[in-house]
């Protein structure tokens, strides 16, 4: 005899005969352990909830696909962009960074940006953000750097002066602070942003060449901002206000979508190009390498359930496939390693074999048991290699292009450390109207912080950049230029 698929059932497949009321010794009495279908819906909710991302714990997420609209075939050997009109299936995640996961989508905060593409050689995992850039560019330095993010030991509360600390005495962020302050720091809607993959990544064709990429997804949408009064309105009546516009828009067949453009540079260009191409705080000039269409992703599904499908959704930069390699960027070199190993602890060992993370593809390989193995585990098949028994076997085509390196193991920072020149070409870039707000948001900023010094410190970083926005930083927070940097 079968249930009836409208019956109530345990997690085990029988049907509950009572689930309002618990099994008592008597209309008074106490509850009995008797009653498991009790012991187990209260031990599960005790258990619904993962650890949350340490960043990025707040997002949105949706289906789409990607087609090509332009050939790059002699770029990569990438089989899911290898002719115009081919559709990938995907799924995109966007986020902010620093808040938890009950906090509110218009903060000023760069959003990530991750795309998992459905390939038939795997999955492709392309995990940036809204900017071009990054604050720091060694992944050593990402745990502070993320603490000064999160809220203090001491007071559980936000701390400007850790932010602000920091930052100047990290140059090197200067370029992403005057983004985050600027008007994009606050996205209208998750709809109307760009996205790009931020390193530096190496394409390799068929022949097996290869040349440097980086990646920009440019929204058909137009960007839009919020002003800081409006999304700090937003924050306190609509806190899922992102979220809530991006499913709303798809529910409603408004599907967003952005085209993908590369920047394409030679591989000798590495050696002279006037900032390091490797380094994630740094943009390459347009003028030098102009942006190359590659095609259009469209979001048009919403998710069934939120859980399975974005909580549960990973991401890493080190998901490739063949064609696509990493670069010696040291940040992204870390992203490798922590971005795997925090779902391995978040989700679990088995986190690719969830639905919404599982390749498309046959998957072959000799991983075998951990938490959760929810399929045949491998079954009787072969267990390990090499061996004579007909298992999976490499190919050697598929290796990961080589580069050549020299030099001595070391702990060494980066040979350009010009952190001012783009800030400042930024800071002109802007109108007048948009140099006033992003100064007006920067004093307002650090406005908290409790340290003359620090503001001190950061001021000059500014004035260097550039002598005007360094002035109009100090004159906003009452203080003076130093005088040995003018």
């Amino acid at each position: 005899m079968t249930t009836n698929k409208n019956n109530l059932t345990t997690s085990w497949g029988a049907p509950v005969g009572d689930n309002q009321n618990s099994m008592t010794a008597g209309s008074r009495g106490p509850t009995l352990i008797q009653d498991v279908h009790l012991l187990e819906k209260l031990a599960h909710f005790n258990r619904e909830r993962v650890p949350e991302r340490v960043v990025h714990a707040k997002g949105a997420g949706a289906h789409g696909y990607f087609e090509v609209t332009n050939d790059v075939s002699s770029y990569t050997k990438a089989a899911f962009l290898s002719e115009v009109g081919k559709r990938t299936p995907l799924f995109a995640r966007f986020s902010t960074v620093a808040g938890e996961n009950g906090s509110a989508d218009t903060v000023r905060d760069p959003r990530g940006f991750a795309v998992k593409f459905y390939t038939e050689e795997g999955n492709y995992d392309l995990v940036g953000n809204n900017t071009p850039v990054f604050f720091i560019r060694d992944a050593i330095k990402f745990p502070d750097f993320i603490h000064t993010q999160k809220r203090d030991p001491r007071t559980h509360l936000k701390n400007p002066t850790a932010v602000w600390d920091f930052w100047s005495l990290s140059p090197e962020s200067l370029h992403q602070v005057s983004i985050l302050m600027s008007d994009r720091g606050i996205p209208a809607t998750l709809r109307h942003m760009h996205g790009f993959g931020s390193h530096t990544f190496k394409w390799v064709n068929a022949e097996g060449d290869g040349v440097w990429v980086k990646y920009h997804f440019k929204t058909e949408q137009g960007v839009k901002n919020l002003s800081p009064d409006v999304a700090a309105k937003l924050a306190g009546e609509n806190p899922d206000y992102h979220t809530e516009d991006l499913f709303n828009a798809i529910e409603k067949g408004d599907f967003p979508s952005w085209k993908l453009y590369v920047q394409i540079m030679p591989l000798e260009d590495a050696d002279t190009y006037r900032f390091d191409p490797f380094d994630v705080t740094k943009v390459w000039s347009q003028k030098d390498y102009p942006l190359i269409e590659v095609g259009r992703m469209v979001l048009d599904r919403n998710p069934e359930n939120y859980f399975a499908e974005v909580e549960q959704a990973t991401f890493s930069p080190g998901t490739l496939v063949p064609g696509i390699d990493v670069s010696p960027d040291k940040m992204l070199q870390g992203r490798l390693f922590a971005y795997s190993d925090a779902h391995r602890y978040r989700v679990g060992a088995n986190h690719q074999a969830l639905p919404i993370n599982r390749p498309r593809s046959e998957v072959n390989n000799y991983q075998r048991d951990g938490q959760m193995r929810f399929d045949d585990n491998g079954g009787r098949s072969v267990y390990y290699e090499p061996n004579s028994f007909g298992g999976p076997t490499e190919s050697q085509e598929n290796k990961q292009a080589a580069y050549p390196v020299s030099g001595v193991a070391d702990s060494v920072a980066y040979d350009h450390n010009d952190h001012y020149t783009q800030a400042g070409d930024l800071y002109r870039l802007l109108s007048e109207d948009e140099r006033t707000r992003l100064v007006a948001n920067i004093v307002e900023a650090m406005k908290p912080v409790e340290k003359e010094e620090i503001k001190l410190r950061q001021i000059q970083h500014f004035y260097k950049a550039d002598p005007e926005y360094g002035t109009r930083v100090a004159d906003g927070l009452g203080l003076s230029v130093p005088q040995q940097i003018k």
